[in-house]
């Protein structure tokens, strides 16, 4: 074989490899004597069939097949021979004209990483902004349970706004009755706006063991396309008026949420508290480090890695643009601040080739027992039958395995350094953490993040949001939508119905090389670990809820 180097520029390399036909002859023998003992055919006994009928019958995919293999020795030999580190899986092309007999004359070209001098990890400093647990944010969380609880006691007397009132209703359009506007003895809060315009407030004045018709109706934008806009009758029957009772705070109300007692309900909230802004605090961290990162290293990145990335990126961007109120104004907005994205994209590369260099200067490392548990973890976004090839696809494809390694290798690499780092503590507000963590460098490298003030939600771009916030963290591994419970049959639920069920993300380009036996792998978002620019394939779609049968809308 023979490899002749025509390009090294930068990053770039390109090669031409001449694999002599003889070398690709004699594989594809050896291929036919491998499989004639197992080859049959009417006439010759089981193994006697001539090796020139077996080529005969099989030759071209045994050629193919032959070729294939040879060209991956062929790659792997250039790769080893020239220490190459690919950024990408490198692009191969077979010459024009090639047929059986004769050379396979091969064009590579690809991208290498750079060469990183070992980054210092000494002089970091990092400041960890803490959040104390007040007092009135446990209480705040009490009530806001107990509010969730709300409990009804029986009344005499005609309903009043904000009672429950227990009831039959049979919905009818022309006279006939439709799908999904019959239910009995449904519990209906009057006010809590569950139910389409004028039907509860319908309800008001009405007492037990009343009937009474009342006339609604349905939205324009109502997910039925026979009831839209078109208005029906509601027979009602109602069982019961119960009027909210108070929710008292105290060791039975933690009981009846199967605790001990109020003070271990207390605990538990503040635990969940301080869990939620711990894990604000090492963002902020997390993302300062980044900064000194980012501000102290300067190095060419691998353009394939950077387009990869801002693909990922802007897909995500796009998708959500799509979403808003206006998609055609989110779009402009993003289109505008594009060249800002791409250094971002720039910015993740080159981040995470650096986490990577430093990781594996100090021996950072995903054991295999935590690798086994990501495979795991992902596998079960899949149907059962589906797991397990999944989970070999993943054996199989070390780019898929990299994808799924990156975030936690990241993750361990950030906290090697902060264990590194000289830090100092600063108590903050939640909302002064807050500011920190969305405080927008839009990818520059800047030595210390300012706080900045949040932008107004209406004015925000998606993208903001959705991808650069999270870029500058590396922390937007997005995980798996959880499936929506199924909606109950409510009459004359208003239509926010099915669009909120389960959006699909965008999948992002996946190596054309290989592909996953069954499913493809799941898509991660565009906000991906720091710089790692992983090839992405479709996310599975998540189930939606069943669609809202009638009166149905989405209860808040």
């Amino acid at each position: 074989m023979q490899i002749v180097e025509t390009t090294n520029e930068g990053l770039k390399r390109a090669y031409t490899v001449t694999i002599p036909a003889q070398t690709i002859t004699e594989r594809v023998e050896g291929e036919i004597k491998k499989i004639a003992p197992q080859v049959r055919m009417p006439g010759f006994r089981p193994g006697k069939v001539p090796a020139n009928l077996v080529k005969k019958m099989h030759g071209a995919a045994i050629h193919q097949e032959a070729l294939n293999t040879t060209i991956r020795e062929a790659m792997d030999k250039l790769v080893a021979d020239n220490a190459l580190r690919p950024a990408m899986n490198p692009d191969v092309s077979l010459g024009e004209g090639y047929e059986e007999g004769k050379d396979a004359e091969l064009t590579v070209s690809l991208e290498v990483l750079p060469v990183i001098e070992a980054p210092s990890t000494d002089g970091l400093k990092l400041e960890k902004l803490t959040v104390p647990v007040a007092e009135d944010q446990i209480q705040e969380a009490l009530e806001r349970i107990a509010s969730q609880q709300q409990r009804f006691e029986t009344k005499d007397g005609a309903a009043e706004d904000g009672d429950q009132v227990i009831c039959d209703f049979t919905g009818k359009l022309d006279g006939e009755e439709f799908e999904g506007g019959k239910a009995e003895k449904q519990p209906i809060v009057i006010g809590s706006g569950r139910l389409i315009p004028g039907f509860e407030e319908q309800l008001v004045g009405m007492k037990a063991g009343d009937e009474r018709t009342i006339t609604v109706t349905f939205p324009e934008d109502y997910p039925a396309d026979n009831l839209k806009g078109k208005e029906v009758t509601f027979d009602i029957v109602v069982h019961e008026i119960k009027a909210p009772a108070e929710s008292k705070i105290d060791d039975d109300f933690a009981k009846e949420l199967g605790l001990e007692g109020l003070e271990q309900l207390r605990d538990l909230l503040k635990g969940q508290l301080e869990q939620e802004t711990a894990g604000m605090t090492r963002t902020a961290m997390k993302r300062s480090l980044l900064d000194q990162l980012a501000a102290g290293h300067d190095f060419d990145v691998p353009p394939t890695m950077v387009e990869a990335e801002f693909s990922q990126i802007w897909q995500q961007l796009t998708h959500e643009a799509g979403h808003e109120e206006d998609p055609e104004a989110a779009l402009k907005e993003i289109e505008a601040e594009k060249d800002d994205y791409r250094k971002i994209a720039e910015r993740r590369v080159r981040l995470g080739l650096l986490l990577s260099e430093i990781g594996q200067a100090n021996g950072v490392e995903v054991s295999q027992q935590e690798m086994s548990m990501l495979v795991s973890q992902a596998a079960q976004q899949y149907r059962p039958e589906d797991r397990q090839r999944f989970m070999e696809y993943v054996a199989n494809d070390p780019m898929m395995a990299a994808q799924l390694r990156a975030p936690l290798y990241e993750d361990k690499v950030v906290d090697f350094l902060i264990e590194k780092a000289d830090v100092t503590e600063r108590e903050v507000t939640r909302d002064e953490l807050q500011a920190a963590i969305e405080a927008d460098t839009d990818g520059e490298t800047t030595e210390a993040k300012k706080p900045a003030a949040k932008k107004p939600a209406a004015k925000k771009a998606p993208a903001k949001k959705a991808a650069a916030d999270k870029a500058e963290d590396g922390e937007a591994e997005k995980k798996p939508a959880a499936k929506k419970a199924p909606a109950k049959k409510a009459p004359a639920k208003k239509a926010e119905a099915a669009d909120d069920a389960a959006e699909e993300k965008p999948a992002a380009k996946k190596p054309a090389a290989k592909k996953a036996p069954a499913k493809k792998a799941p898509a991660k978002k565009a906000e991906a670990a720091e710089g790692e620019a992983k090839p992405a394939a479709k996310k599975p779609a998540a189930k939606k809820a069943p669609a809202k049968k009638a009166a149905a809308k989405t209860e808040d």
